[in-house]
Parts: structure tokens; C-alpha cells; sequence
């Protein structure tokens, strides 16, 4: 398995659409920071800012991203015509697309990454009241790991539409409509807790400040633990892919009789 990571890991150098991802993380903050110019009566400073940034990447961006780009790593081999030559070695298409899903996970946490630069080069630009060390260690982790959990909660979408030909597309709108219902699943604290997408809002502590937002910690990990599961399900009952390449059937010669 760690060769097959590596060896995924070297692939993305040729992937162009990881810039794609790059471009919705500062899409986040570029529309986080267009909604601030909003007369809403919100009092903008560095902790909104995280925050917005962190419900714009769970119900917009993040879902549709990694949906995006997973999709289209999964599905490159068979793109480029070369899966029926892997499958003739001694390597599982199950094996290959969990290596290609761990490269993923590591490019949520990238992603998280890269999205804390750019909300901090916002915060630099528009100097927003309230920055504090402690808050950029809060934002930097808080933005990681809801990628990382956001990228849970899609898993099962990329898994299903990963064995359909050029179907990561529809994979990535299912994840877009996916993460739009935590819009309205967040206007319910019981649904919140429940709802995969905005359970991992829970999990990270978004707004746990707040008297009238209310998580349960426990809901949230169990409904994340039940979105991993049935992904772990679907890739143990996968069928392999099988080669299309015909094989030749022996003729049985019967021996001649006499000398």
C-alpha cells in the first residue's frame, strides 16, 4: 500500500486539476470576503472571518471540490486507456483506489492548508479587528481538519461513482447539492448533529462559543463513523474490473495412433 501512495503521490506533478483546488480555496475566502461588504448588521472581525470562511468551504465549495478532484484521480488510469495494463499485475483495483483515496485525504489536509494562507493574506488585506496568535493556530486547525472530515462525509459519492465510466462528474454534483442541504440542516441543531456535512462542524467546535448552538460530540462522531463505514462496505463488496482482453482457448489434439 505505501508504494502504491507513493507512487499516486508522484502522479499528482502531472495533474493540472490539483490547481483547480487551489483556485476554489481562494474562492472561498475571495467570497467570504465579498459577502463581508454585506449591510447585514454582522460585526466583522479575524474569528468571523475563520468562521465564514469554514461555512462557505462545508456548504459551497469543499464537497464539490474534493468530489471534483478525487473523481478525476480515480478515473485517469481508465482515462488514459492504461487500467487493463495494471490489472495484469498482481494489484487489485480495490487496493489501487484505496491508495488513490488515502492521496486524497492527504490533499484535504493540503487543501486546509492552503486555505488558512489565503484567509490570512484576506485578513492582511482588509485588516478585520481581533487577529491574535492563538486564533490563527484555532483557524489553521479547525480549517484542516474540516476539509479532512468534509472529505469523510463525501466518501461514500466518490466510492459509488468511481466504478461508473466518466461518472465523477455526476459525483461532483450530488457532492455540491450534498453540501448546500448543511445550509439548511444547520437551521435544525438536531439535524446538524445528524447530518454528516455539518456534524463535522460539530467535531471541530464551529461556533461552540455560542449559547444557542448546542453540539453533541458523540452524535457527531457516530455519524461520521457510520459515513466511513458503509464506504469501507462499498469498496469490500466492489467487483473487480475485468479484462476485456480475450483469451485464447487451447485446442486438445488427440494423439495419433501407431508409430
Amino acid at each position: 500500500m505505501r508504494t502504491i501512495v507513493k507512487t499516486e503521490l508522484l502522479k499528482l506533478k502531472r495533474y493540472h486539476i490539483i490547481w483547480a483546488g487551489i483556485a476554489l480555496m481562494l474562492l472561498s475566502v475571495l467570497l467570504t470576503l465579498f459577502t463581508s461588504m454585506a449591510n447585514d448588521g454582522s460585526v466583522w472581525d479575524f474569528r468571523y472571518l475563520i468562521e465564514q470562511v469554514i461555512k462557505n468551504n462545508m456548504s459551497m465549495i469543499f464537497p464539490m471540490c474534493i468530489a471534483l478532484i478525487a473523481g478525476y484521480i480515480i478515473s485517469r488510469e481508465e482515462k488514459d486507456d492504461v487500467l487493463k495494463n495494471i490489472v495484469t499485475i498482481p494489484i487489485s483495483f480495490k487496493k489501487l483506489l484505496v491508495g488513490k483515496l488515502i492521496v486524497c485525504a492527504m490533499l484535504s489536509i493540503l487543501f486546509g492548508l492552503i486555505c488558512t494562507i489565503f484567509t490570512l493574506i484576506a485578513e492582511c488585506i482588509v485588516g478585520f479587528p481581533g487577529f491574535t496568535v492563538n486564533l490563527v493556530i484555532q483557524g489553521l486547525v479547525q480549517i484542516t481538519l474540516e476539509n479532512l472530515l468534509l472529505y469523510l462525509a463525501v466518501l461514500p459519492i466518490i466510492v459509488v461513482t468511481s466504478r461508473l465510466s466518466g461518472g465523477f462528474m455526476i459525483g461532483v454534483i450530488v457532492a455540491f447539492v450534498y453540501g448546500y442541504g448543511g445550509m439548511f440542516a444547520a437551521g435544525n441543531m438536531t439535524l446538524a448533529n445528524i447530518y454528516p456535512i455539518t456534524a463535522s462542524l460539530g467535531l471541530i467546535g464551529y461556533r461552540s462559543y455560542d449559547t444557542s448552538v448546542q453540539w453533541s460530540f458523540p452524535l457527531c462522531l457516530c455519524s461520521l463513523i457510520i459515513i466511513v463505514a458503509i464506504s469501507a462496505i462499498l469498496i469490500a463488496t466492489m467487483k473487480e474490473k475485468e479484462n476485456k482482453k480475450t483469451r485464447a482457448k487451447t485446442k486438445k489434439v488427440k494423439p495419433k495412433k501407431g508409430w
